[in-house]
């Protein structure tokens, strides 16, 4: 079996059924292996992520019972309810902890399937690498808690909240930032107008100094003039997503994005927020866990668009 992406044909997933679907534009390739049989080389993800050679996708969803992989078998001692796990890659083949509107797309995958019953208003419990999360069917898609938010390099804020330096095409210069964890990890920048939103070129990876660990997702934001209307938070982002590129959309990125504005706009700013994404809108809230920590709810639709077989 190749793990080389330009080779032709997949011959360990021929025959194999798949469904494409979104969350705001942010689209994943789904494949269903509920006993865990499937190889996954990075290789192959890489191809059938290959917009031009395989389907196309930001990322690959692979439907697996938690029972069936270790890292499931260990999050179900805790969560006994988490009885699915989504296994993530990004579109590279690269493994990622989750992706925020993955999840979304993950349980409409599984309803489709009828692998789960969901009616509105009731949850679900799914297992990621991130952790549990708990998902909320909605008369509009999926609303998910999260879990909570953290700073990733808390140590090396400076007085405005600021830990690193953004250098990105089309900005100037290196802007601050600020890194924030999702369960991943997100550096967000503050921008001052869409005009720079628009201009920024983010083809290419921007520069994170000092970098997570990990590595991370960068966002940049636009908070809006007002910042509150109604009640609500409004911020305009774009992407960059870790071993992807720029996305339509990123559900985590999103609550990053929300997190440090809230943040950086101080005790009188909203629990509610909406963000704008090239590929339509996303609510964020924020309340409280039952671990005593702040949880961030992420809710938006999810749409199954096409099912298939791989040649």
């Amino acid at each position: 079996m190749t793990n080389d992406p330009q080779a032709p044909g997949l011959p360990g997933l021929t025959g194999l059924t798949f469904a494409k679907g979104h969350g705001t534009g942010n689209d994943f390739v789904i494949i269903a292996d509920p006993d865990g049989l499937l190889d996954m080389p990075a290789g192959h993800v890489a191809a059938l992520c290959d917009r031009h050679r395989g389907i196309g996708a930001d990322g690959l969803i692979r439907a697996v019972r938690s029972e069936a992989l270790a890292e499931g078998r260990a999050l179900l001692a805790g969560e006994p309810e988490a009885q699915w796990f989504m296994d993530y890659r990004n579109s590279d083949g690269s493994v990622s902890e989750m992706c925020g509107n993955g999840v979304r797309v993950f349980v409409e995958f599984l309803l489709s399937r009828k692998l789960i019953s969901l009616s509105i208003g009731q949850t679900l419990t799914i297992a990621t690498r991130g952790g549990a999360k708990i998902v909320l069917r909605t008369a509009g898609g999926y609303a998910v808690d999260m879990g909570p938010w953290s700073f990733i390099q808390p140590g090396q804020a400076d007085a405005r909240g600021m830990d690193s330096l953004v250098t990105a095409g089309g900005l100037d210069v290196a802007r601050p930032g600020i890194s924030i964890s999702m369960g991943n990890p997100h550096t967000v920048v503050a921008l001052a107008h869409v005009d720079e939103l628009a201009a920024a070129d983010l083809t290419k990876a921007p520069l994170v100094d000092p970098l997570p660990k990990n590595g991370t997702n960068v966002e940049l934001a636009v908070p809006a003039d007002p910042l509150v209307v109604d009640g609500v938070g409004v911020i305009a982002m774009r992407v960059h997503e870790r071993g992807v590129g720029e996305t339509l959309s990123c559900g985590t990125g999103a609550c990053a994005a929300a997190v440090a504005t809230r943040f950086w706009a101080g005790a009188t700013a909203p629990d509610v927020w909406r963000v704008s994404v090239p590929g339509g809108d996303l609510g964020v809230r924020f309340l409280p866990g039952a671990d005593g920590t702040e949880h961030v709810e992420l809710s938006g639709p999810a749409v199954i668009v096409a099912t298939g077989t791989i040649s």
